[in-house]
């Protein structure tokens, strides 16, 4: 990666100046408590580091989606207290995004102190289409830090997305790329520049659409592309079957078909399924051939045999890239599929395989199950932008730091 690093820029010198650091704290919150700290745990390594040097810390971040307007549910409170806790120091926390009150606190920092500032998307102009606005806001951040500091992108799960603190104030300061995101971006390196083989990619969730440009991408380059989640259901609908009131993508079915067509001998798809009566944790279950799923019964996760086949073919993987559950592993009896696939990569890993989990809700999967963080190679901090660099889009934050 043809940027400057995190260690250039405590090379030369970072005592005694703010840095603004875009971090990724888009963590999960029930009743105000966050349930997986963990990409304020990934943030840490550059947040010490910098503090170590010396640096007074400007950090902006943004949680859930408001409507460019402050909404209490997604303050960053609990991640300020949050941080501070896992950083031992007080972490300030802004009452606004660059008004007074952020501006007061930026001037009174001193060495090795942490303001976090509250929710950038409650600021509109973060997300705005309009370059004149989203370059305004970039301004107001670079003030805070007196024009003279430097800016750290480390949040990988925003950096293919075109806002003020991503990318604008990029093109501002002096900027670097912190540690979370070189280490993403090497790792992500990995799985397009000769990957080792066989290579396998296991990919889940809802949408088919949501999936088809890496598909797309990687369905030439891999050995294996194992199919599951609600996505699975619209590839089974192109081979006729019915899928019963599963989740279905009617205008992808000829997308599928032709999918089929050019990789049948890459992808696997489920053979058997665990149906519902309904979309609940309490839901009626039972186990059906994919081919058989009965009317006004939904799938919600693979069934035991397609776990078995699945695991054969990770088995003899030297490189696995896993993106999306296979079911609704939030319900505990629509979990085992995805657990399945979880520990057979963890089996594969353990056999000397470099296996990546892409973020989102692949890396809360293995949370939620249970399952260690250590038992796979890497877990990505960004589902999109993993997706995305290896769909080969340019991902407008990396974009930037090498502008």
């Amino acid at each position: 990666m043809a940027v400057k690093t995190l260690q250039d820029l405590i090379a030369a010198g970072v005592s005694g100046r703010a840095v603004l650091v875009r971090s990724d704290f888009n963590v999960p919150i029930e009743n105000g408590v966050i349930t997986d700290p963990g990409r304020i745990v990934a943030s840490l390594p550059t947040l010490n580091a910098l503090l170590d040097a010396g640096a007074k810390l400007i950090v902006t971040a943004h949680l859930g989606r408001p409507d460019g307007k402050p909404e209490s549910k997604y303050s960053l409170a609990p991640v300020a207290s949050k941080l501070g806790e896992l950083l031992g120091r007080h972490v300030q926390l802004a009452g606004d995004v660059v008004g007074q009150d952020a501006q007061a606190r930026a001037e009174g920092l001193t060495d090795g102190d942490v303001l976090l500032l509250e929710n950038i998307r409650f600021d509109p102009r973060e997300t705005s289409k309009d370059e004149s606005e989203r370059a305004a806001l970039a301004a107001e951040l670079v003030a805070l830090t007196d024009g003279e500091g430097a800016f750290v992108s480390d949040g990988f799960g925003v950096v293919h997305r075109k806002q003020a603190s991503v990318y604008d104030v990029a093109k501002l300061l002096s900027s670097y790329a912190g540690n979370l995101v070189a280490t993403e971006v090497d790792v992500l390196a990995k799985l397009t520049e000769e990957p080792a083989r066989p290579y396998a990619v296991v990919l889940g969730g809802s949408k088919v659409s949501d999936k088809l440009g890496v598909i797309e991408a990687l369905a030439p380059k891999v050995d294996t592309l194992v199919i599951g989640g609600g996505m699975a259901f619209t590839f089974l609908a192109a081979q006729g079957y019915s899928v019963g009131s599963s989740l279905l993508q009617e205008d992808q079915i000829d997308v599928c078909k032709d999918l089929l067509e050019r990789f049948g001998d890459v992808i696997h798809l489920p053979v058997d399924i665990v149906v519902g009566d309904s979309f609940s944790k309490d839901a009626e279950a039972q186990t059906v051939k994919a081919s058989e799923i009965p009317d006004g019964w939904m799938g919600l996760d693979i069934g035991p045999e397609s776990v078995s086949r699945f695991a054969v073919v990770l088995s003899n993987a030297k490189t696995i890239f896993w993106n999306g559950p296979a079911g609704v592993f939030e319900f505990e009896k629509f979990a085992a599929g995805t657990k399945g696939i979880a520990e057979s990569i963890v089996a594969a890993t353990e056999k000397g395989a470099f296996s990546v989990v892409g973020g989102g809700d692949s890396a809360a999967a293995v949370r939620t199950l249970g399952l260690s963080d250590d038992g796979f190679s890497h877990i990505s901090t960004g589902g999109g932008a993993s997706l995305e660099y290896l769909e080969g889009k340019q991902l407008p934050g990396i974009a930037a730091l090498e502008g």
